[in-house]
């Protein structure tokens, strides 16, 4: 479960603008954002799922002030109270609200709208290292075949789900509560990030208009037909692509998907301005299902794949930092030594429904549940057409501002650290024997790394799915709440085993509480956006969204998401504040996984944290149980 968390403090709606694109075709082309209406499997629930509710003022703040408790002292709590007790006697608290309500009448999402603005499309920063993600495919899945083969056969796999997708008789993903709300599904194919100013636009070509993929090797672009191909055919295409890609390297354009917001829309408005043959190849690229990077390095380890599958790799690689990607679409990469990877375009497509193509892809691959090579009546009548190279010509105002991103992207990456953890030490199995809930037990983890490491509480983000609701993404649980502090104190200040034991039970039912809110859009976070944003020209913002602490509180020092899958070696994303930390995970059945990523310098003591913290926490576990 994703979800970009660094809010841009633009307020402005989205304008949907465009360059060197015909508005017809535009038109055509901008996915709407209603709920979609089919007796297809795929969307045939989106008219019953619930909209998205507006909680009780009451609700939201008697939550806020308990998660603000770990973070102050008492006379500090106490004025934080009297903040929100002042903000809800005020006749502006039932005005704010009662917006809230009609918007939430009017509107098939209250939210929607303004999260994609303000978390996604209203950013102008560097979508890498601060909003894509990656996933790290398990080793050894191609089984030694060629880069070119196993490229083809994950691609034939990609083809497959495609077609589930666009013939809609995918099955829709469901909850505890029922089907989940698939409207973001339109965005997994032949869809983009059109960088544009103030805000970006999400586009999705006509799946029936395109079919083809875009190859990158040696940062050229080459456009290859996947209709009625099956692996021998797009192997060989794969085969032609490095030959020709081979003998000389390309511009690089797409370093600049990795600049700033509006760096990239001015660079690609001049580039597109410069020829027709340039518009070609972008929206040649923009339209494609999706990239496949057919790399030339082959990392030596698990941190190494991150890096390359995250941000292009490492500056010393023969691709370098950020060459021989786009990213603002989805893209599998594949390396020399046919080891996989994935890098997720985030702005309309959470973790859950990519996770559900890769593990599609890399399981129907493995086991055989679809053909490599199809059948007469599905294969194409005509000859494989030779994959066509995407040319750019760049003046030397656009030479240069290739050369500037490549440099600055650089510089930012070399701020970053990642890390890879493989705990073997236990997994949920042995969690499962304390009967606590596995995602409970890793927060708490966290917060214990974290207090060692830090010598106080970390506030943290986890990331909570409520796609339950109609165009739902995500809401936050607040993961550092006062019984997971009490409980992280009685592990550092020496109380007793039995003690320890009870207070950290307190934290993990806490925990599952404040989880089950989230999943029912009763967190905190979501609702006090809305009011905010509500507030009305001559209209003073209250003291209590004023107030330190109400930052304080939601600067994301951990920010935390949990995606486990048999398929998947890891997964992760940068963090989301400057000072803090990017903490993915992942529950096996015996394993803990997490990516650890920061600027903080300490990316490996973090790691190291972790792994204490967690042999600590079943030590004292099984020594209040009698098992020691």
């Amino acid at each position: 479960m994703l979800s970009r968390l660094a809010i841009s403090s633009r307020s402005a709606s989205p304008r949907f603008t465009s360059f060197a694109m015909p508005v017809a075709t535009q038109r055509r082309s901008v996915a709407s954002s209603q709920p979609l209406k089919s007796a297809k499997p795929l969307y045939a629930s989106q008219t019953t799922i619930p909209h998205l509710p507006v909680p009780t003022l009451d609700s939201t703040f008697s939550k806020y002030l308990e998660t603000l408790s770990p973070l102050q002292t008492a006379e500090e709590h106490d004025q934080s109270a009297k903040l929100v007790k002042n903000f809800l006697s005020s006749p502006l608290s039932e005005k704010l609200q009662t917006r809230l309500q009609d918007r939430a009448k009017e509107k098939d999402s209250w939210l929607s709208e303004w999260w994609n603005d303000a978390a996604y499309m209203g950013y102008r920063g560097r979508i890498i290292p601060n909003v894509n993600y990656f996933y790290t495919h398990k080793l050894g899945l191609g089984k030694g075949e060629s880069q070119e083969d196993r490229a083809a056969e994950l691609v034939r796999g990609v083809v497959e789900f495609k077609k589930l997708v666009d013939s809609e008789v995918l099955e829709p993903e469901k909850g505890k509560g029922g089907p989940l709300c698939m409207s973001s599904y339109k965005y997994m194919f032949n869809a983009v990030r059109v960088p544009t100013s103030p805000a970006d636009v999400p586009l999705a070509y006509p799946a029936n208009e395109n079919h083809h993929v875009v190859v990158v090797r040696n940062n050229r672009y080459f456009k290859v037909d996947t209709q009625g191909r099956g692996k021998k055919e797009l192997s060989e295409a794969f085969k032609q692509v490095k030959e020709m890609a081979d003998g000389k390297k390309g511009p690089g354009v797409g370093v600049l998907t990795g600049d700033d917001r509006d760096v990239w829309t001015e660079a690609r408005r001049h580039i597109m301005s410069l020829s027709p043959q340039n518009t070609a190849s972008i929206q040649a690229i923009e339209s494609a299902i999706l990239l496949v990077c057919l790399d030339g390095a082959q990392p030596k380890n698990d941190d190494g794949r991150a890096w390359s599958y995250w941000s292009g790799g490492l500056s010393s690689w023969p691709e370098g930092q950020g060459w021989n990607r786009w990213f603002d679409k989805h893209q599998l990469i594949v390396d020399e030594a046919g080891e996989t990877g994935f890098n997720g375009e985030h702005s309309m497509l959470d973790g859950t429904p990519t996770l559900r193509l890769n593990e599609f892809m890399l399981a129907s691959v493995a086991q055989g549940k679809i053909p490599l090579e199809l059948p007469s009546n599905e294969k194409s009548s005509s000859s494989m057409p030779k994959p066509e190279e995407l040319v750019f010509e760049l003046d030397r105002k656009a030479s240069d501002a290739v050369e500037k991103s490549r440099k600055g992207f650089e510089q930012e990456m070399a701020l970053q650290q990642l890390k890879m953890v493989n705990f073997t030490g236990y997994g949920k199995n042995a969690i499962k024997t304390f009967k606590a809930s596995p995602d409970a037990w890793a927060q708490l983890v966290k917060q214990l790394a974290f207090y060692r490491h830090k010598g106080r509480p970390g506030v943290t983000y986890e990331s909570c799915q409520t796609r339950k609701f109609l165009l739902g993404r995500t809401e936050v649980i607040r993961s550092c709440s006062k019984e997971a502090i009490d409980w992280v104190k009685a592990m550092v200040n020496g109380a007793d085993d039995k003690e320890r034991e009870s207070l950290f039970r307190k934290a993990v039912t806490r925990h599952i509480q404040y989880s089950t809110w989230a999943a029912d859009a009763q967190g905190v976070d979501r609702h006090m956006f809305g009011l905010k944003k509500l507030v009305g020209k001559g209209e003073e913002m209250p003291e209590v969204f004023k107030e330190e602490i109400h930052s304080k509180s939601s600067h994301w020092e951990m920010s935390t998401s949990q995606l486990s899958s048999k398929w998947l070696d890891g997964w992760g994303y940068g963090e989301v504040v400057d000072d803090g930390y990017g903490l993915s995970y992942a529950i096996g059945d015996d394993n803990i996984r997490w990516c650890v990523t920061t600027k903080n310098g300490d990316a490996e003591q973090f790691a190291k944290a972790l792994e204490s913290a967690a042999e600590e926490v079943r030590a004292m576990m099984e020594r209040a149980a009698g098992k020691a």
